[in-house]
C-alpha cells in the first residue's frame, strides 16, 4: 500500500524508476480464455454475421479446453494486461466444467486455475464466478454449447463458496458473483444468489445486442436495463456490463443508482453490438469503466482512445465524451475509467494517495511524443498516439511485475502459450 506521497523527496538510498508514473487502470471485464480463440471468428457465415454467429464458434472452441489449457491461456493474458497498463482485472468466469457439463472433482477446478495465472502474473484478482442457469429468457432450455456453464442455485453457491477459499491466499484478491445475464437466470434465482451474497461486486452482462433488447421485451414486457432497475436493488456494488441498448429514461436512472456501466469497446466494435449513451451518461454524472472482455486486443489506452473514437463516430464531434470547455478528453477517460473500475473491483487503487494499492504503470519520460509536453497533453498524448509501447514499468501492490516493456516471466509465459494454441490447432 502507499504509506505516504511527498513532492521533491530525497532518495535516501531507494531506487528510483524513471518515467511518468500513472495508477494503474482496473480491467472490469474479462472472459479470459477468449483470448486463445482471436482471430477465430473472421471469416464470414452464410449470411448477417453478429454476436449470435460470433457465440457459435466460441462454443466450439471452448469445447476442447482443458484446465491446463485455461491455466496457460490466462497467464498469457494476464502477462499482456500487466504490460499494455492494467493492474487489476475482473474475472467474469463461466467456465465451469468438463467438456461433457459434469463437474470436475473439485469443483472450483478452473476457479483455481484462474487464480494459479493470477498468482504467477501478479495481477490483482476481483474472481467473479458466473451464475448460468438456463439457456433463454424465462427459464428457457440450455443448448449443448452451453453445458460446461451450468449451475443450479444451489451448486453456484457452493461454487462461489469454494472461490473465495481459492484466493483467500493471493494479495488483495477479491470474490463477487456475476449473474451472466437475464437470459441465463430467472427472477427467482437471480433475486435468491444475490440475497445470498450480502457482500461483494455484482457484475451482469446487459443489454448488450438488439436481439437480447428484443426477447427481453417479448418476455417481460420491459428492456434489460429497466427490469434490473425496476426489479432489483441495483447500487454501487452493481456493473452492468455494456449497457449498450438503452433509452434516455434507462441512462439517467442507471446514473443515479451509482453502479458503474462496464464498457468494452475494442469488444463491443469487433461484434458489432452498437454505441453506448456517452455524453448523455456523463453529464447524468454516471460512472463507468473499461473492460478487455473477449481480449481479441489487449490494450489500455486503446479501449479509452476506442470509448472517444466510438463516439465521435455517432455525433459526428470530436472530445465527446467531455463536458467543459478546454478539458483534456484523455484526463476525463482515465479519470473515469479509475475510479470506475476501481468500484467494480472493489479494489482500492486508482490513485497515487495514501492507503491505495500501489498499483503503478510507468510511462517513457524519454519516448519521443512524450518528452516535452504538459502533463495533461502528455496524458492524451499516451491514450491517443503512443499507447502501450510506452508503457515500460508496471508494479501492482509495489512489486515490479514489468520491467523495460517485458514481464518478468514473459518467456516463460509465452512459451507454455504457444505450445497451448499448436495443441489447440491440432485438436
Amino acid at each position: 500500500m502507499i504509506r505516504a506521497v511527498e513532492a521533491g523527496a530525497k532518495p535516501d538510498g531507494a531506487r528510483r524508476i524513471p518515467g511518468l508514473a500513472l495508477p494503474g487502470l482496473p480491467n472490469l471485464h474479462c472472459h479470459t480464455f477468449q483470448r486463445a480463440m482471436a482471430g477465430l471468428a473472421e471469416r464470414r457465415g452464410p449470411a448477417h454475421d453478429s454476436f449470435w454467429t460470433w457465440r457459435e464458434v466460441m462454443y466450439r472452441f471452448l469445447g476442447q479446453l482443458s484446465p491446463d489449457d485455461v491455466e496457460a491461456i490466462s497467464a498469457f493474458a494476464y502477462m499482456e494486461m500487466l504490460e499494455r497498463g492494467f493492474t487489476a482485472v475482473a474475472e467474469f468466469h463461466y467456465l465451469h466444467h468438463a467438456p461433457d457439463g459434469k463437474p470436475y472433482d473439485d469443483l472450483g477446478e478452473m476457479a483455481a486455475r484462474i487464480a494459479a495465472a493470477a498468482n504467477a502474473t501478479g495481477i490483482g484478482l476481483t474472481l467473479l464466478p458466473s451464475f448460468y442457469n438456463y439457456g433463454g429468457f424465462g427459464g428457457a432450455p440450455a443448448v449443448p454449447g452451453q453445458r460446461r456453464f451450468l449451475n443450479d442455485q444451489d451448486r453456484f453457491l457452493k461454487l462461489a463458496e469454494r472461490s473465495r477459499a481459492i484466493v483467500a491466499a493471493l494479495p488483495s484478491a477479491q470474490v463477487g458473483i456475476a449473474p451472466h445475464s437475464l437470459r441465463a437466470v430467472t427472477p427467482d434465482t437471480l433475486s435468491a444468489v444475490v440475497a445470498a451474497t450480502p457482500g461483494g461486486p455484482i457484475h451482469i452482462h446487459a443489454a448488450e445486442q438488439t436481439k437480447e433488447v428484443e426477447d427481453c421485451l417479448a418476455w417481460s414486457g420491459r428492456r434489460p436495463v429497466q427490469w434490473l432497475l425496476d426489479e432489483m436493488t441495483v447500487d454501487p456494488r452493481w456493473c452492468l456490463i455494456h449497457a449498450t441498448h438503452m433509452t434516455k429514461d434507462e441512462t439517467q436512472r442507471l446514473a443515479r443508482s451509482g453502479a458503474v456501466a462496464g464498457l468494452c469497446p475494442l469488444t463491443e466494435a469487433s461484434l458489432g453490438d452498437g454505441f453506448f449513451n456517452g455524453p448523455e451518461f456523463i453529464a447524468a454524472q454516471g460512472r463507468l469503466g473499461i473492460g478487455t472482455d473477449s481480449n481479441i486486443d489487449i490494450d489500455a489506452s486503446a479501449e479509452l482512445r476506442q470509448l472517444e473514437y466510438s463516439q465521435r463516430l455517432l455525433h459526428r464531434g470530436r472530445n465527446v465524451m467531455t463536458t467543459e470547455e478546454g478539458e483534456s478528453t484523455g484526463r476525463r477517460l482515465f479519470t473515469q475509467a479509475l475510479s470506475g473500475g476501481a468500484q467494480a473491483l472493489q479494489r482500492d487503487t486508482g490513485a497515487i494517495a495514501v492507503g491505495k494499492h500501489c498499483d503503478l504503470a510507468v510511462l517513457d519520460a524519454n519516448h519521443p511524443d512524450l518528452a516535452a509536453a504538459p502533463d495533461d497533453i502528455r496524458l492524451d498524448t499516451w491514450i491517443f498516439v503512443a499507447g502501450r509501447a510506452a508503457v515500460t514499468s508496471v508494479f501492482v501492490d509495489g512489486q515490479q511485475v514489468v520491467s523495460e516493456g517485458r514481464h518478468r516471466q514473459h518467456a516463460v509465459i509465452r512459451a507454455r502459450y504457444s505450445e497451448t494454441l499448436r495443441k489447440l490447432a491440432g485438436a
